[in-house]
């Protein structure tokens, strides 16, 4: 049997987490959907509509979609709605998962790694953070949450995008593209957006794809220095003896931007491939030691001794590898990685990264 798409929806107060579930939850789209609803959240999407009065955890929906709030743990509840499906008690195809506006989406996506029985049975489709344009810049300066919810993000939707100029929508998508550079941003009406750009995203698969607009950086290198006043010297790219690192030591721009976020990425990459048992040793020591401030983390990676590419990627402390397609005949052959954290030691990454190279 396949597994259960799951997504996780997370998104600060105000971003439009709610609008975008009742829709999931009354509207005749024809696919049945179990939307996981964190009771203890500030938004309670129960009030406005399950009018009942029962202590039942689940409810059917009218247009056949399953609400469930969680009294107990995230993992119980998942279990529970896997065994109700398997009895032919309940329908869905895939779930979504809305945690509260002040949540760390990190330990959610942890739980579909660590319990074996929910690993085996659902499947993360991606993490989706909801940003409000209004409001966003005061909360990203004001609350780690917020930071840390662009930076654990596959993909951004921002909402009320028509409340605020373009300029100051320009302004935000740059700054959200510093913190994480390899989640898509879009601006949605969630009255509008069809639901299919929503779900089925596979932004958390383990594919060759390194979500990186490649010309986002170079791009951002020529303007930034001439014409904002914040310049992101993490992304300045230097061709530095046979690989670039993007590193701030290495710019001769020495200005600071105007957000100092401690959500940040920084890119790696290296022509040279990497000696597998060096590189494994790193990343458990960096994993064990910065895990819970590295929110995110992916790479494509040319080692040696395979012809073909491998791909990892992680969530804190948990990391996870597989071997990729081959490398295309004539492809050039390079080890990308995106970092995505808070306060990373970014000089040690990539220091330790650069030792893990094969002669």
């Amino acid at each position: 049997m396949s597994l259960i798409p799951a997504t996780i929806l997370t998104g600060f107060l105000g971003s439009g987490k709610t609008t975008l579930l009742k829709r999931v939850l009354t509207e005749a789209h024809g696919q049945k959907i179990a939307v996981i609803e964190n009771e203890f959240g500030e938004e309670n999407i129960d009030n406005d509509i399950l009018v009942t009065d029962s202590q039942e955890q689940i409810v059917q929906m009218s247009n056949g979609c399953i609400c469930c709030t969680i009294r107990e743990d995230l993992r119980e509840t998942l279990q529970l709605l896997a065994a109700k499906r398997r009895k032919g008690l309940l329908q869905f195809d895939r779930i979504v998962i809305e945690t509260t506006g002040l949540a760390d989406p990190g330990p959610v996506a942890q739980t579909f790694f660590m319990d074996d029985e929910i690993a085996e049975t659902y499947l993360i489709d991606s993490i989706i953070t909801l940003v409000d344009a209004k409001h966003a810049q005061q909360q990203l300066d004001e609350r780690q949450e917020a930071r840390r919810q662009v930076g654990f993000a596959d993909q951004i939707f921002l909402s009320k995008t028509d409340l605020v100029s373009e300029g100051e929508k320009d302004a935000l998508i740059h700054r959200i593209k510093h913190m994480n550079p390899r989640a898509p941003i879009r601006a949605v009406h969630f009255g509008e957006v069809p639901l299919s750009e929503v779900l089925d995203l596979r932004g958390f698969n383990l594919n060759a794809k390194l979500d990186i607009d490649p010309d986002f950086l170079k791009e951002d290198d020529a303007h930034d220095h001439h014409e904002h006043e914040h310049v992101h010297d993490e992304h300045c790219g230097h061709e530095h003896h046979d690989h670039d690192h993007e590193h701030g030591e290495h710019c001769q721009h020495p200005h600071h931007h105007r957000h100092d976020d401690d959500v940040k990425s920084f890119v790696y990459r290296a022509e040279r491939p990497f000696d597998p048992a060096k590189l494994e040793d790193f990343l458990g020591a960096i994993v064990n030691i910065y895990g819970p401030r590295m929110l995110r983390y992916k790479g494509v990676l040319q080692m040696k001794g395979t012809e073909r590419k491998v791909i990892f990627q992680g969530v804190h402390q948990l990391m996870g590898s597989d071997l990729g397609p081959q490398w295309a005949e004539g492809e050039k052959r390079l080890s990308k990685m995106v970092f995505i954290g808070i306060d990373l030691p970014q000089d040690i990454f990539l220091q330790g990264l650069e030792q893990c190279l094969a002669p």
